[in-house]
């Protein structure tokens, strides 16, 4: 796996990358040997935060964990991935095709995992009216929801704004 990492408003000593190469060579089992993997460590105010992204043929592999301690934001960073992983393995259809990131002998691997169906126990229907991503960041805030799903009258597509950690709003923008 090749390992790249960054850090954003802190010094990486070596402490820590050896720490991060350590925790994530762990995953080296999962993955082919040229993977690539993206580590982000940074500080906001007082936690210190851990990214991990791993690009795949099918999507992205992604965890961030915020401790007050980076060795324990690895710690668990290195574990979500893992069970991320894990479960993505019982999900695969065509292992060949859909998996060519993940190593051979991961995927053959016959470890028994507990059968965990995605199940949808509510469905909603409702209007889209056209409006601007700022007038959806209004409606969503009005209706107390992280998300809210609206018609971009300037596009006329189906977006949606969420609402950051941080506090700041997000519009994702389908393309096709």
């Amino acid at each position: 796996m090749r390992i790249t990492i960054t850090g954003r408003n802190i010094d990486l000593t070596n402490g820590l990358k050896h720490q991060v190469e350590k925790k994530l060579g762990k995953l080296e089992k999962y993955f082919i040997p040229d993977a690539e993997v993206r580590v982000v460590l940074s500080r906001i105010k007082d936690l210190e935060k851990v990214e991990v992204t791993i690009p795949t043929k099918s999507g992205l592999v992604r965890a961030e964990e915020a401790t007050d301690d980076f060795y324990a934001s690895i710690d668990l960073v290195e574990e979500a991935i893992e069970r991320q992983i894990k479960k993505y393995r019982t999900k695969l259809i065509d292992r060949r095709q859909s998996a060519p990131t993940f190593s051979d002998l991961f995927l053959e691997d016959e470890e028994e995992l507990p059968d965990e169906d995605i199940r949808i126990v509510k469905n909603k229907k409702f209007e889209i009216k056209p409006m601007d991503p700022e007038e959806a960041c209004l409606q969503m805030e009005l209706l107390g929801h992280n998300f809210f799903v609206f018609l971009n009258g300037e596009t006329e597509a189906v977006n949606v704004v969420y609402k950051r950690r941080d506090g700041s709003f997000g519009l994702i923008e389908p393309e096709f």
